[in-house]
């Protein structure tokens, strides 16, 4: 069984537009956890262009009072980022590798020259309990980032699926979903779980899950966002945990 984890910016960047408080994030969490849903995931931006450090904080309050869903909070490590991690210790922390200017995540870690760094970065988020991941993408797994990770002691490492989706539909679907399958054998001999996330959907979430059906958790935002406009959100929300098993 997966754990889908709704990405809630998309409903933070629709609020932002008008200044106001519609639509209710924390309304739509609520909605989310009555639909079924066992986690939310968060990505906070240095410019604030979607959801908010205070509403991170809103919504780990109110996870607070519903133990199963867990939180899991993606961002670059910088010192704001990594004081708020230690504020509100959330579930998981998902490390990315984003360029302050960066529309949208957009590439995996470069894990050996960023060694020393992220073992700083990671030895802080164990003292305070937190679960660790890292973007990684399967395209730059080498031998040298796989002993790098064995340094690292990481708990996840989440699959950057945007190659895989945009390959989805072309003749290089099969060849693409190997250097997954790959990717995701090599973490799991080293003992690190395997997540996924950036571009999945309805249509490409189904092959991914049985092609690596250890995949412990999807993250999910815009496209479930997209959908749910033409469809529902209870309805999308509910075809997504059944894909994941749930």
């Amino acid at each position: 069984m997966t754990r889908l984890s709704v990405n809630v910016n998309k409903i933070a960047t629709l609020r932002n537009s008008r200044g106001k408080n519609q639509p209710n994030l924390i309304e739509a969490v609520k909605q989310l956890i009555g639909f079924g849903v066992k986690g939310i995931t968060v990505h906070p931006r240095p410019d604030g262009r979607h959801i908010l450090y205070q509403d991170i904080r809103n919504i780990k309050q109110q996870l607070n009072t519903q133990k199963e869903v867990e939180l899991n909070v993606e961002g670059y490590p910088s010192a704001d980022f990594l004081q708020l991690m230690e504020e509100i210790k959330p579930d998981q922390c998902t490390l990315v590798p984003d360029a302050p200017t960066a529309l949208t995540s957009n590439a995996g870690w470069r894990i050996q020259e960023n060694r020393d760094f992220l073992h700083s970065v990671l030895e802080s988020l164990k003292k305070d309990n937190i679960r660790t991941s890292l973007f990684i993408d399967p395209f730059t797994l080498t031998e040298k980032e796989l002993h790098t990770l064995d340094y690292l002691q990481l708990d996840r490492g989440e699959l950057y699926t945007e190659i895989y989706a945009s390959a989805y539909f072309t003749p290089q679907k099969e060849s693409v979903t190997r250097t997954y399958i790959e990717a995701a054998e090599k973490l799991m001999n080293q003992g690190i779980k395997v997540n996924a996330g950036h571009d999945l959907n309805l249509d490409n979430l189904t092959w991914l899950l049985k092609k690596i059906p250890q995949i412990k958790e999807v993250s999910i935002g815009h496209a479930l966002i997209c959908e749910s406009l033409y469809q529902g959100m209870e309805t999308v929300v509910r075809k997504y945990l059944a894909i994941c098993g749930n």
